[in-house]
C-alpha cells in the first residue's frame, strides 16, 4: 500500500471517537481501533468516508 508514515501518524477515524488506523497491507485497508471500521484505500489514497467503511465484523458496508 505505501502509505506515508507520517500521514498514518495524522490519519484517524473520521466517527465521532476519532481513533488512530492501523494498517491492514494485506486487505488494502485502514482499520479503526475502536469502531472496528474498515476504510479502503484506493490508487494509495485513503477513503475516509463513513459510507464507504464497513465493520470487519460483517463485512457489509456501514450504513
Amino acid at each position: 500500500m505505501g502509505l506515508d508514515p507520517a500521514l498514518l501518524e495524522i490519519l484517524a477515524c473520521p466517527d465521532t471517537h476519532h481513533s488512530p488506523l492501523e494498517v491492514d497491507e494485506a486487505a488494502g485497508e485502514l482499520l479503526c481501533t475502536t469502531c472496528d471500521r474498515a476504510f479502503p484505500v484506493r490508487d494509495g489514497i485513503p477513503v475516509l468516508l463513513l459510507d464507504e467503511a464497513r465493520h470487519r465484523s460483517e463485512g457489509d458496508p456501514t450504513s
